[in-house]
């Protein structure tokens, strides 16, 4: 129990370690303005169910982003009350189904609706990374007193190891080169044509902006088609804990309101965006049929990829280079999949 739980508190799902931008890339664009709209075939492949009806009358006429699609890009909003002029925010002080037991669990809940879905996420108090790198330097009873509050991970303990070694860069273990979901965010950045480029400001440019947004939703469709959208939400939600417990209550200082890298606004929309990328983990674990048993080939990651980027130059009205299956990333991050997938529970 003790060397599961010292790894875990090493798990920053969402990394923050920059990676080599050396990726090949092919010069093809997929810009809704110059080709063809995709077919109501295809967009039901990429779209959730009950998006497809909606989709079937919709434009792809070139328009600046609204976030009124999905995906939300946090510089994008310069306060807490802009946000919330697009996501419904609702705080409450206890948990509906835990009244009869009358425990006390305030929670926070948020609501995206657009024209095409709805998603929304409940953040209640619970264990966070904090809680395991607690753990991990305290005595027996400590962990134990952590594994009675989230049993969900001792029985989930393999898995998390699993997205632990996905999450993270690892040379020493996987080789030189190694990859993290991070890795494929940036290469997702890289992908985007020179002219959208040109056009984006330094703002949706930085660590901030298409990055952040592009690494939280891809690692969220990766964690769901692979193994569930309930780990998937556990993994996001005792991240966004540690980052700033005030989440659920609303009970914001003046500082951290202003603070728009690391203060309420970044935070919400990642949790928003969690929830987008777990909608669409769902769809591509349908779509390609994956399971934890699934061989990942340069093809099969290469349309997986090129499907979520489909998603963001649809939301964002953005081009980009597709992934080629000569790629090197596509060699080295498929094959780093099947070595993780394939190892005995618990090792590394």
């Amino acid at each position: 129990m003790h060397r599961f739980l010292v790894l875990f508190i090493l798990v920053s799902t969402f990394a923050c370690k920059r990676a080599s931008n050396d990726i090949p890339t092919s010069d093809m664009l997929v810009n809704f303005d110059k080709e063809p709209s995709p077919s109501l075939s295809e967009m039901k492949d990429i779209l959730a169910p009950s998006e497809f009806l909606a989709a079937a009358n919709m434009s792809f006429a070139k328009k600046e982003y609204d976030g009124s699609k999905g995906a939300l890009l946090s510089t994008k909003f310069k306060t807490l009350d802009e946000l919330k002029e697009l996501i419904h925010i609702e705080y409450y002080q206890s948990d509906p189904l835990s009244q009869q037991t009358l425990q006390f669990k305030p929670f926070v809940k948020l609501s995206h609706t657009t024209e095409y879905q709805e998603v929304s996420s409940i953040l209640m108090k619970g264990v966070s990374e904090a809680d395991f790198i607690k753990a991990g330097i305290s005595g027996f009873w400590i962990r134990l007193q952590l594994a009675m509050d989230s049993p969900y991970f001792v029985f989930n303990r393999h898995s998390l190891l699993k997205v632990y070694n996905l999450s993270r860069r690892r040379g020493t273990v996987f080789g030189e080169g190694d990859m993290a979901f991070y890795d494929l965010a940036e290469t997702m950045v890289n992908n985007i044509s020179d002219h959208d480029l040109a056009l984006m400001s330094g703002a949706d440019l930085s660590e901030k902006g298409y990055l952040n947004t592009f690494n939280h939703i891809t690692s969220q469709v990766f964690m769901t088609a692979i193994f569930s959208e309930r780990l998937a939400d556990y993994i996001a939600d005792t991240h966004e804990r540690r980052n700033m417990p005030e989440l659920i209550s609303g009970n914001f200082t003046p500082e951290q309101l202003s603070d728009l890298a690391k203060g309420p606004v970044d935070n919400y929309v990642d949790i928003i965006n969690n929830e987008w990328g777990q909608e669409l983990g769902k769809v591509l674990k349908n779509k390609y049929k994956i399971t934890s048993k699934t061989q990942w080939t340069p093809e099969l990651l290469a349309h997986f990829l090129n499907d979520i980027q489909r998603y963001y130059s649809w939301v964002f009205q953005i081009s980009f280079k597709p992934y080629r299956i000569t790629d090197e990333v596509l060699v080295t991050f498929s094959g780093k999949i099947n070595s993780v997938m394939n190892e005995a529970p618990g090792l590394r």
